[in-house]
C-alpha cells in the first residue's frame, strides 16, 4: 500500500466515523510500511494509537484489505514523523456525548494522553516527590510488609493481589511509599498508563467533567489505565457522586486485570461514611497497616537523613546522643521528625554551633513541647480491636456477649489508665454508654488482672504498643 491508497483509505473512513472521530482520532494517523502482511500505521503517541485500535481497528482493516490484500493486520507505533506533523495540527473538537456506542472510548492499554488538551489535562497524573523513592525509605518491622508489598507490585508482573490498600496515621510513610511505585513504574515499565493523584484530585477532576459534559471522556480514560493509584482515599467518604464513579471504575480495572493501589488513614472497615459496596471492594485485595514507627526505625531515618544532608552541610559536627534523644522524644509522625532534623542543621549553619543536646532543646522546645505523647481513646479502641481480632463496631457496639464485653473492659480500662478523658466522655465514644458502665469495666479488668495471667499480660502488651 502507498501513502496515497492511504489518502483515499482515510477519505473513506471520513465517511463512516464522522468529521469529529476523524479529526480527534484518524487525522492525526500516518501509514508508514507494510511487512510480512502487517501495515505500521504512525500515531502521534501509544494512548491515541491503542484507542483507535480497539474502537476503530476493525474499520480500518477492512479499508486497507480492500486497497491492499496482502495486509491481514494493523500494528500502531509512535512514529517521529506522526509526532511531529500532528503537532502542528489544531486541536480536535470535543467528541459529542451522543456518539455511537462503537465509537465511544473504550482502551485497554494506552501509554499517554492524546494531544487534545482537555483530554491531557483530565487525565494528568499528580507530580511525584522526586525523594520518594525505595532507595530512601527505611525500612522496619512497623513498614517492612508494606514495603515488600509496594516492592512486589512495583514489578509490574502478574497481579496477584487488587487492590492493595495501604493504610496508617499521618507521617508513617502511605505516600512515600505510593510515590516510590510510581517512580519504579515510571523508570521500569514506560510502556505502562500510570495515574497517581490524591482522591481530591480525583473528585475535582469528575465533577470538571460534569459542569463541562465530559463525563464519558472521564469514565473511558480513568478505565483505560494500567495502575491507577488513589492516594487519601477517605477524602471521597461522603461524597455520594463521587463515589458512585469511584466504584465503576474500580470494577472496570479490576475486571481487566489492571492493578489499583490506594492508601487511606485507617482501613476500609472503620470508613463509615464511605458506601457500604466500596468498602467490599477495598477489603478483596491486599490491606497493610504501616503501624506507628518504633524507636529502632526512627533512629535509622535520622541516621539516613544525616547522611543525606551531609552534602548540604559539609562542616556540621554533630555531638554523641542527639539522634537518639530526637528517636525518643518525637515518636509519633515521621514529617515532623525529619522537620526536627532540617531545622537543626539549619540553625547549627547559621549560627556556627556544634550539635549538642542543649542545643537540640533550646532550638526545638516547641516541638518537643508538641509531640509530647498524646494516646486517644480511639487510639486505644483499634488497638485492642487488633490485639483480639474483632471488629472496631464490637468494641462500641450493643452486643454484651463476652467475645466483645471482656474487650470492651479491657479499651475502657486503658482509656481511664493512658487518657485525661472524663468517665462521662468515654462512655460516650463507647457508643453513649453510661458512666457507671465504664466504672464497672475499669473496676472488673483491675480484678481480673490480679486472678488471671493472660489479662495482665494483654493489659502490657497493649500498653507498649499504645506508648510506643
Amino acid at each position: 500500500m502507498t501513502k496515497d491508497q492511504w489518502g483515499m483509505v482515510k477519505q473513506k473512513l471520513l465517511k463512516n466515523v464522522g468529521q469529529n472521530n476523524f479529526k480527534s482520532w484518524i487525522e492525526p494517523l500516518e501509514y508508514d510500511h507494510t511487512e510480512n502482511g502487517v501495515a505500521v500505521i504512525g500515531a502521534p503517541n501509544s494512548w491515541a494509537g491503542t484507542y483507535v485500535s480497539r474502537n476503530f481497528g476493525d474499520l480500518i482493516l477492512g479499508e486497507v484489505s480492500a486497497v491492499d490484500a496482502q495486509i491481514r493486520r494493523l500494528e500502531f507505533k509512535v512514529i517521529e514523523s506522526s509526532v511531529a506533523a500532528n503537532a502542528s495540527q489544531p486541536v480536535a473538537k470535543d467528541v459529542p456525548e451522543d456518539i455511537e456506542p462503537e465509537a465511544q472510548p473504550a482502551v485497554a492499554a494506552p501509554v499517554a494522553p492524546p494531544r487534545n488538551q482537555a483530554l491531557d489535562s483530565m487525565l494528568q497524573p499528580a507530580p511525584l516527590d522526586p525523594r520518594f523513592t525505595f532507595d530512601r525509605f527505611v525500612v522496619g518491622s512497623p513498614n517492612e510488609l508494606a514495603h515488600a508489598a509496594a516492592r512486589r507490585v512495583a514489578e509490574a508482573g502478574p497481579v496477584t493481589f487488587n487492590p492493595l490498600f495501604l493504610y496508617g496515621g499521618v507521617g508513617l510513610g502511605k505516600t512515600h511509599l505510593m510515590h516510590a511505585i510510581a517512580w519504579e513504574l515510571q523508570t521500569h515499565r514506560p510502556d505502562l498508563t500510570v495515574v497517581y493523584l490524591s482522591a481530591e484530585q480525583f473528585m475535582y477532576r469528575f465533577v470538571q467533567a460534569i459542569r463541562e459534559r465530559r463525563t464519558m471522556d472521564f469514565k473511558s480514560l480513568f478505565r483505560t489505565v494500567d495502575v491507577l493509584m488513589v492516594d487519601d482515599v477517605q477524602f471521597i467518604a461522603g461524597k455520594d457522586s463521587t463515589q458512585d464513579e469511584f466504584f465503576h471504575t474500580f470494577n472496570a480495572l479490576v475486571d481487566q486485570n489492571k492493578q489499583i493501589i490506594i492508601s487511606g488513614d485507617r482501613a476500609p472497615g472503620e470508613m463509615t461514611d464511605m458506601e457500604e459496596r466500596i468498602r467490599s471492594r477495598l477489603q478483596c485485595g491486599l490491606i497493610v497497616d504501616l503501624h506507628p514507627t518504633d524507636y529502632e526505625l526512627r533512629l535509622g531515618i535520622l541516621q539516613s537523613k544525616v547522611e543525606a544532608h551531609r552534602a548540604q552541610y559539609p562542616g556540621l559536627k554533630m555531638a554523641d546522643g542527639v539522634l537518639e534523644f530526637l528517636a525518643h522524644r518525637i515518636s509519633t509522625n515521621v514529617r515532623v521528625l525529619e522537620g526536627a532534623l532540617t531545622r537543626l542543621f539549619a540553625f547549627s549553619s547559621l549560627v556556627g554551633r556544634e550539635i549538642t543536646l542543649d542545643l537540640t532543646q533550646e532550638c526545638l522546645a516547641d516541638i518537643l513541647r508538641a509531640s509530647e505523647r498524646k494516646i486517644t481513646v480511639e487510639e486505644i479502641q483499634r488497638k485492642v480491636a487488633e490485639h483480639y481480632n474483632i471488629r472496631l463496631s464490637d468494641i462500641i457496639g450493643p452486643k454484651r456477649v463476652r467475645t466483645y464485653a471482656r474487650p470492651r473492659q479491657v479499651a475502657m480500662y486503658l482509656a481511664k489508665q493512658l487518657t485525661s478523658r472524663s468517665l462521662p466522655e468515654i462512655g460516650r465514644r463507647f457508643g453513649g454508654r453510661d458512666h457507671t458502665t465504664v466504672i464497672h469495666g475499669v473496676r472488673r479488668i483491675e480484678e481480673l488482672k490480679l486472678q488471671d495471667g493472660q489479662i495482665a499480660e494483654d493489659l502490657e502488651l497493649l500498653r507498649r504498643a499504645l506508648e510506643a
